[in-house]
C-alpha cells in the first residue's frame, strides 16, 4: 500500500464540523441542568467590605450563591500559588470573581447577579510595569514572600517582581566601552487576545463524591489537577471529558470557569453550565502579555556584533500564571539565530492590577523577535550596511551554542532558509515604489517536549482505535497527524484509524495542545504502542501459520509469510482469533523528549532551560503604506519553514497560513488598550481583528530535514509561524516610510506622526 505520510488526508472531524454536528463545549446539555455565572469585580484594586446577597437569594429559581467566605479560599497556581478562587477579601483586577451564582433559568440568574451588592473600599491600582517597578510602588501582593511553587522550584523575586532571570557572562561593560559603535533601542508591545470563536465554557456534575467536567480545553489533565487543588480533593475525584474545541491558542491551557462550575454543582446537586459572554471572556482571558524591551549592541567599525544587552520587562497581570517560565524565553530569542560574542540578558515579570496574562501561541517570542529584528535593521541603517548581508554575516552555524550552552547541530538550515527565500523572490527586488517596503525576520523555535501517551486497540473489523489524552485544538494534529502515523505502522488507510475524544478517566496523561508538541511527542507514543500491537499480531499469526514470527511481516493491513503473500491473514482475522484466545490486542506507549545538554549555571531564575527539537524559520513581507491615513496593506508574504517531515501538506500549509494571519493581526490591528487598569475594548468589533481581505496568500516553502528521534522525522509546525510576523512586517513598514517603528501594533497614528506634515508628499517618490 502507498504510504499515507505526506498525503492530503482528510481530517476525521471535517464532516461533523462542516455540517455543524460537532459537539463543542458550549453545546453540552445534560438532564436537569441549571445555569451558573460569576459576579465579577468592576474595579481593579479594592478590599471587599461586605457582600449583601439577601435580595439575590429571594429571586425565584436561585439555587446557590458562593463567595470566598463560604469556601477554603486558599491560593493555587500553575507556577506559583498566588491565586485564590475568589477575590476575598481583596480584588486585584477588574473582572476577578467575587461570587458564583446558580439558578434554574438564565433569566433568574441574570436578575440575581443584578441584585447582588458588594461594598468595596478602592485601593490605588498599579496599572503598568513602570509604576510596578517604582521604589515606592504599592504592592499588588504584600504577602508575596509566603507564596510557594507547586513544583518546589525557586527563583529570584521581590516586591512586585514575580520573577527575574539574569544571565551575565561578565565583561559586557568593557566590550561596550571599547566598541566603535553602540546602538540602543526601546520597543513596546501591547497585549493580544486569543480571539477564539468559542468562549470559555464548562458543564459540571457532582455525583457520589466525584466531579465530572465537560470542557473544550487544550489540557484536560491540567484542568483535573488544578480543580482538584482548588477544591481540596484528590485528582481522582475529578474526571474531565473533552469535546471539540472552538479555538484556544493558549488561552485554554489553564482553568477558567471549571472550578466554579464544580463548586456550584456540588452545592446544587444538579449539573451546572457556565459560559462567558464575549465581553467577559475578552476582559478576563489570559491574553498575551504587554512588554517593554530594551536592546543595545556594541559593534566594530565594520559592523561585527561584539556585545549585546537585552533587558525585558513584561506584565504578568494580577497573578503569576506561567510568567516564571516565560521569563526564560529571552535567552533563546536573542541568542539562537545570530552570533554575538558577549550577551547579557535580564528579564523581569511584574505584578499589576490588570487581568492575568498567560500563554498565547508563540509565547513571548512575537515581541522578542520583533525587538531583535527591528534592532538589526536599525543597526544596518546606522552603519550603512545591507540588511540581509548583516544577518547572513552573523548567522549561527552547525555546532555553535546558544546562550544556554545548547548546541545547534543543524543551524546551517538557517542559511538554507535565506537561500530559498531568495530563490522565491530576491530581497533586493521587493519593496520598490512610493511607500512600499520590504522586511525580513528569522527565528529558531522549539517543539514542546512534555509527556504524552497513546493506546492502540486492534478492532475485530481490522480498524485501529486510538485512545489518547491529546486534544486537537483545530490544528489537525490528532485528526490528521496521529491517525496517519498510526495508519503507516500497519499499512492501512488513515480512515481506518478511529480517534476518541480525551477523557482523563480513560486516557493516559498528556501535557496538552501546546508548543507544536502533539504530532511529534504523541506520535512517538503511537509508534511505541504500535510496536506492541504488531508483536501480538505476529505472535498470533505465528501460531496460526506454524511459522516463526521472524518469518512474518505486517503489511497492507494484514500479516503474511515473507515471500509467500498467499499465506496471509487480514488484521480483522487476527483480531477475531485474539478475541477468543487471550483477549483483545492492545498496545500502550508514552514519550517525552529528553532535554538537550545545556549549562544549568548560565542564568539565575532559568526555569525553561532548553529548546528541544528546534526548527528554523525565515519570513519576508512586502507592504504598502497609505500616507494620507497611515494604513498598511500587506502585498506579499513569504514563509520558509523547516518542519522535519511533512506528514500532511494541507495541515502544514493551514497552520502556517493561520499563524501568519494571527501575526498580522498582532502587528497591525489587534489592540487591548488599558485605561486605569480597565480594557477599553470589550467586543470583537472594537478589538480589531483582521478580515479575510487583509490577509494575503502566504507563499510557503517547507524544508524537510527529518529528525531521527521524531515520528518519521516530523517536528513541530503549528506554533512558530506566528513568531516572526510582527518583526517582518514592522521592518517592511519602517522601510516604506523611512522611519523607525518601535511599537506593536503599528497604529496609523504612529505612521502619520513618523511621516510628519511633509512626509506624505515627499517620501520615497
Amino acid at each position: 500500500m502507498t504510504s499515507v505520510l505526506g498525503r492530503r488526508v482528510t481530517r476525521s472531524d471535517a464532516e461533523a464540523k462542516v455540517r455543524g454536528s460537532a459537539d463543542y463545549g458550549v453545546d453540552v446539555v445534560l438532564p436537569g441542568m441549571v445555569y451558573g455565572a460569576l459576579w465579577r469585580s468592576p474595579v481593579p484594586a479594592a478590599r471587599v467590605v461586605a457582600i449583601d446577597s439577601e435580595a439575590a437569594w429571594r429571586v425565584p429559581g436561585v439555587l446557590a450563591l458562593i463567595t470566598g467566605a463560604d469556601v477554603d479560599n486558599h491560593p493555587t497556581g500553575l507556577a506559583l500559588c498566588d491565586q485564590p478562587l475568589f477575590g476575598w477579601p481583596v480584588v486585584r483586577y477588574e473582572g476577578e470573581p467575587v461570587a458564583a451564582v446558580a439558578a434554574e433559568t438564565p433569566e433568574s440568574l441574570e436578575k440575581a447577579l443584578d441584585l447582588l451588592h458588594v461594598e468595596f473600599v478602592e485601593r490605588p491600582a498599579i496599572t503598568d510595569v513602570t509604576s510596578a517597578l517604582s521604589p515606592d510602588a504599592v504592592l499588588v501582593h504584600p504577602d508575596w514572600a509566603s507564596y510557594a511553587s507547586p513544583s518546589g522550584a525557586e527563583w529570584p523575586r521581590e516586591g512586585n517582581v514575580v520573577c527575574e532571570l539574569l544571565s551575565d557572562p561578565g565583561g559586557v561593560g568593557e566590550v561596550f566601552s571599547s566598541a566603535a559603535h553602540v546602538v540602543r533601542d526601546v520597543y513596546r508591545a501591547d497585549r493580544q487576545y486569543q480571539a477564539y470563536l468559542e468562549p470559555h465554557a464548562a458543564v459540571a456534575e457532582y455525583n457520589s463524591g466525584r466531579f465530572t467536567l465537560h470542557v473544550a480545553h487544550q489540557f484536560p489533565f491540567n484542568v483535573r489537577d488544578r480543580v482538584a487543588h482548588a477544591l481540596g480533593v484528590g485528582a481522582s475525584a475529578v474526571r474531565v471529558v473533552g469535546h471539540h474545541i472552538g479555538g484556544g491558542f493558549g488561552a485554554k491551557l489553564d482553568v477558567a470557569l471549571e472550578p466554579y462550575a464544580a463548586l456550584l454543582a456540588r452545592a446544587t446537586g444538579r449539573p451546572v453550565r457556565m459560559e462567558n459572554s464575549r465581553s467577559e471572556d475578552l476582559m478576563t482571558a489570559q491574553c498575551r502579555e504587554s512588554a517593554v524591551v530594551t536592546i543595545s549592541s556594541a559593534l566594530s567599525a565594520s559592523g561585527d556584533m561584539l556585545g549585546c544587552e537585552f533587558d525585558v520587562v513584561f506584565d504578568s497581570g494580577a497573578y503569576a500564571i506561567d510568567a516564571p517560565y516565560l521569563a526564560s524565553i529571552p535567552m533563546f530569542a536573542v541568542g539562537s539565530v545570530y552570533r554575538v560574542d558577549r550577551t547579557r540578558v535580564r528579564c523581569r515579570a511584574v505584578y499589576t492590577n490588570t487581568a492575568p496574562t498567560g500563554a498565547f501561541r508563540g509565547v513571548s517570542g512575537t515581541y522578542l523577535v520583533f525587538a531583535v529584528e527591528r534592532h538589526l535593521d536599525h543597526v544596518a541603517r546606522e552603519l550603512g550596511l545591507d540588511r540581509r548581508e548583516l544577518r547572513l554575516r552573523h548567522l549561527r552555524r552547525n555546532g555553535e551554542k546558544m546562550l544556554n550552552g545548547q548546541t545547534l547541530a543543524d543551524a546551517d538550515i538557517l542559511r538554507e532558509c535565506f537561500d530559498r527565500a531568495e530563490e522565491v523572490a530576491p530581497f533586493s527586488s521587493l519593496g520598490k515604489g512610493p511607500y512600499r517596503g520590504v522586511g525580513m525576520a528569522a527565528c529558531v523555535w522549539l517543539t514542546n517536549p512534555l509527556a504524552g501517551s497513546a493506546v492502540l486497540k486492534l478492532n475485530e473489523d481490522g480498524t485501529i482505535g486510538l485512545v489518547t489524552g491529546a486534544t486537537d485544538n483545530g490544528s489537525g494534529a490528532v485528526t490528521m497527524g496521529l491517525r496517519q502515523i498510526a495508519a503507516e505502522e500497519f499499512g492501512i488507510g488513515a480512515s481506518d484509524v478511529l480517534v476518541t475524544m480525551p477523557d482523563t478517566d480513560v486516557a493516559g496523561y498528556d501535557a496538552g495542545s501546546q508548543g507544536s508538541r502533539t504530532t511529534r511527542v504523541v506520535g512517538m507514543a503511537v509508534i511505541a504502542a504500535a510496536a506492541q500491537v504488531r508483536e501480538r499480531v505476529l505472535s498470533i499469526a505465528s501460531d496460526h501459520f506454524e511459522a516463526a514470527a521472524a518469518d512474518l511481516e505486517v503489511v497492507d493491513g494484514g500479516v503474511q509469510v515473507r515471500g509467500v503473500p498467499s499465506r496471509r491473514l487480514t488484521l480483522a482475522e487476527v483480531a477475531k482469533l485474539a478475541a477468543s484466545n487471550g483477549g483483545p490486542i492492545t498496545g500502550a506507549g508514552s514519550y517525552s523528549t529528553p532535554l538537550p545538554n545545556y549549562s544549568p549555571t548560565c542564568a539565575t531564575g532559568f526555569l525553561f532551560p532548553a529548546f528541544p527539537t528546534p526548527t528554523y524559520h525565515l519570513h519576508v513581507a512586502e507592504v504598502e503604506v497609505e500616507p494620507l491615513v497611515g494604513t498598511v496593506r500587506v502585498l506579499r508574504y513569504i514563509v520558509v519553514q523547516e518542519v522535519g517531515r511533512v506528514v500532511n501538506p494541507t495541515g502544514v500549509v493551514g497552520q502556517i497560513q493561520g499563524g501568519v494571519a494571527q501575526g498580522l493581526g498582532y502587528a497591525l490591528w489587534e489592540w487591548l488598550e488599558s485605561e486605569g487598569g480597565r480594557y477599553r475594548q470589550r467586543t470583537f468589533e472594537s478589538y480589531g481583528l483582521p478580515l479575510s481581505v487583509d490577509v494575503p496568500r502566504v507563499e510557503v516553502v517547507t524544508l524537510e530535514h527529518g529528525d531521527s528521534d521524531s515520528p518519521h522525522g516530523a517536528k513541530g509546525v503549528g506554533e512558530p509561524p506566528i513568531v516572526p510576523v510582527a518583526a517582518a512586517v514592522a521592518n517592511a513598514v519602517s522601510d516604506a516610510i523611512g522611519a523607525e517603528v518601535d511599537a506593536i501594533p503599528i497604529r496609523p497614528e504612529a505612521i502619520l506622526e513618523a511621516l510628519g506634515p511633509l512626509g506624505a508628499s515627499e517620501h520615497r517618490e
